[in-house]
């Protein structure tokens, strides 16, 4: 298996839960249902502000140098994106919830088993990150959601990181399905999360036909 390869295979183990994590009712999941606007950057605030904590942990723990470079280069952009969001709001108290998908990357150990979930949380973020971009374009705020369509182009760098990496590092079949389990079980643990939120406001996660 290759870098583009793996990626494609994690899209494609994980289509429905990502189609849904990029359908309309995922921003309304990860805002209980409060679409207003400074709702909306609180909750992109937090999945920042606590991704760039993941990083930073993972960046501090990693014996492979230059994966800790990656990890830690990682955590400055995840930083800089909630200092970003921050700033349109005015000010941020980090909530004290991990989002489900931080908390299973928190308890990855072993460098391929981060890569893959790593994977994992670029291609849901890039959901979420849509999301956003789409909100802010409905809300006429143009420069809002060219913020958060530049921080989708970030994710891009992001993957093109995680997957070398990988591909350096995965010398056997058996690595790469640790990896691709990490990944897909990344992604799961938000779709789990975003279903269980709909369906305790009494919303249907699954799309209307």
């Amino acid at each position: 298996m290759n870098a583009d390869e793996f990626v494609d295979e994690v899209r494609e183990a994980n289509r429905t839960a990502l189609s849904r994590l990029g359908s309309s009712k995922s921003l309304y999941a990860d805002t209980m249902g409060e679409m207003d606007t400074d709702t909306v950057l609180t909750a992109a605030a937090d999945a920042e502000f606590h991704a760039a904590e993941t990083y930073a942990a993972w960046a501090d723990d990693e014996d492979d140098t230059e994966v800790a470079e990656a990890f830690a280069a990682t955590a400055d952009e995840e930083q800089d994106h909630y200092e970003t969001v921050v700033s349109k709001l005015g000010a941020h108290d980090p909530s004290d919830e991990l989002p489900a998908i931080q908390t299973y990357l928190r308890h990855r150990e072993g460098t391929v088993a981060r890569l893959g979930a790593f994977v994992g949380r670029t291609l849901a973020a890039e959901k979420s990150k849509e999301q956003l971009t789409g909100f802010f374009v409905g809300q006429a705020d143009p420069q809002t959601a060219g913020t958060f369509r530049e921080m989708g182009g970030d994710l891009d760098t992001q993957l093109a990181r995680a997957t070398s990496l990988l591909a350096d590092r995965c010398d056997t079949e058996d690595e790469w399905d640790v990896a691709l389990a990490a990944a897909s079980e990344a992604i799961q643990a938000a779709y789990e999360e975003y279903t269980e939120r709909l369906e305790g406001m009494g919303v249907n996660p699954k799309p209307v036909c």
